[in-house]
């Protein structure tokens, strides 16, 4: 049976309370920050390949670069977090951050794409780095506030990308080069997230020094068998095919779109950098309201109909005949984007004590999808166009739909109890059980139970 979340806020102290509500808020602060680092850049692709003087498949090939420093860095993570703490990694990430990005820059002066593909690779190293540790501070904090949460989280991420994305656009507009663009962002968001590291990470810092949670607890030599345990788990491995789809919707979404609009369309590039924009607008909107959506319906019918939601939007961008009709289809893209993430993340999540080493291995996906999908695109988009190349996103949409399930929470299919048999009127008397107060409190809503979908949050705490 699966440990139960540590108690609400209610059950703690002021100070206690404080702690959680300061390190919910400066995590929404800290989600945003990333999610304007991560989108200022890619929305200036076009610009980068033009400065470096290369086609759309080899900077396809050159993203792949990057997409290896973020599979060596989300197989490592989970351990490092384990062995060093949340604090120490994020730290660490936000300062190759810097480097990464300063490398991107000048290799667009100075048109050197080996340069460039070094800078794409620190910054492959920084960010999981920075996304494993965030999510599982999300996920604690989740637990405390004893509600499904995680989708505000990503929602900040949106936000920040929607602002990235809008900042790219006004650069692209003013016409100010993309190293001073991607330097500026990076230093100005880096002073800004090394300054909230502290509160953010204080629930996970606080169970690292009392050895409360095993979540970011561990020993020298235990770590990395925590860390590749949970890669034989056949759940969190179908956990993370779901992350996959939805690291390869998102991702090649900031990597070709605003490429497939220009070229698609012939625009320029500050309309392709506001479609990216509307695209993250879109899944902003509905992780907003991720928590009461899936509260309604719960992970796995809102996980496929974000599925089927992302089908229809990718075919109508990529057969629109019009600009205004492939639109439509982004903003519905985005929409079928926007849960499935923290759907995953909060799904590989529900066991505290192991949460470290599944989130890294679901982020681990999202690494893999990135090795073969720029390229793969790259290539595609060479031949088709980058519209069309999209629609090889439609294969991981049906597998996501496929492993939908796996994201219903631990514990939720419970056996049905056997009736208990009917004691004859005669013995009542004298074989009627007795119940006494222990304190315990159960959660009895298994699927099935009056009518109620056992996958459906808000989260429950328990006690005892």
């Amino acid at each position: 049976m699966p440990p139960a979340p540590p108690a609400g806020p209610s059950a703690a102290g002021p100070a206690a309370t404080d702690v959680v509500r300061r390190a919910r808020w400066t995590l929404v602060a800290m989600f945003g920050l990333v999610g304007l680092t991560f989108s200022s850049w890619l929305s200036r692709l076009p610009s980068i390949r033009a400065d470096l003087g290369i086609s759309s498949g080899e900077l396809g090939g050159l993203l792949v670069v990057g997409a290896v420093g973020a599979t060596v860095s989300v197989v490592s993570a989970g351990a490092l977090v384990v062995r060093f703490g949340n604090r120490t990694v994020l730290t660490a990430a936000t300062a190759a951050t810097v480097v990464g990005f300063v490398l991107i820059g000048v290799s667009t002066v100075v048109a050197n794409p080996a340069l460039f593909a070094v800078g794409v690779f620190v910054n492959g190293l920084a960010g999981p780095a920075a996304n494993v540790p965030i999510n599982l501070d999300a996920a604690l904090v989740e637990k405390h506030v004893g509600r499904a949460i995680m989708p505000h989280f990503h929602a900040a991420f949106s936000v920040g990308a929607a602002v990235g994305a809008l900042t790219a656009a006004a650069f692209a507009h003013a016409h100010v080069s993309v190293a001073v663009q991607v330097i500026v962002v990076a230093v100005v968001s880096a002073a800004a997230r090394f300054a909230i590291v502290a509160p953010c990470t204080a629930l996970a810092h606080e169970a690292e020094a009392e050895g409360r949670a095993e979540v970011v607890a561990g020993g020298r030599g235990s770590s990395v068998r925590t860390a590749l345990a949970a890669w034989r788990e056949p759940r969190t491995v179908m956990i993370g095919l779901v992350v996959l789809a939805a690291a390869l919707s998102e991702g090649s979404a900031g990597d070709w779109l605003s490429i497939a609009v220009v070229d698609g369309f012939d625009e320029k590039e500050a309309v392709g950098a506001v479609a990216y924009a509307s695209f993250i607008a879109a899944m902003t909107v509905l992780r907003i309201a991720g928590p009461q959506v899936i509260g309604r319906w719960g992970r796995v019918a809102v996980l496929r109909g974000s599925g089927v939601l992302s089908l229809v939007g990718l075919a109508l961008f990529g057969f629109a005949p019009t600009l205004v009709l492939a639109w439509v289809g982004i903003l519905a893209w985005g929409l079928g984007a926007a849960l499935a993430n923290p759907i995953g993340i909060s799904a590989a999540s529900d066991d505290p004590r192991h949460a470290a080493a599944r989130v890294s291995v679901v982020t681990s996906f999202a690494s893999f999808s990135k090795l073969g999908a720029p390229p793969l695109l790259g290539l595609v988009a060479d031949a088709t166009g980058a519209r069309h190349a999209l629609m090889l996103i439609c294969a991981a949409m049906v597998v996501s739909l496929v492993f939908a399930g796996q994201v219903r929470p631990l514990g939720a299919s419970v056996p049905p109890v056997p009736p208990i048999p009917p004691v004859p009127p005669a013995e009542m008397s004298n074989s009627a059980p007795r119940f006494e107060e222990s304190g315990a409190e159960f959660d009895i809503s298994a699927e099935g139970s009056a009518g109620v979908s056992a996958d459906r949050e808000p989260l429950r705490s328990r006690r005892g």
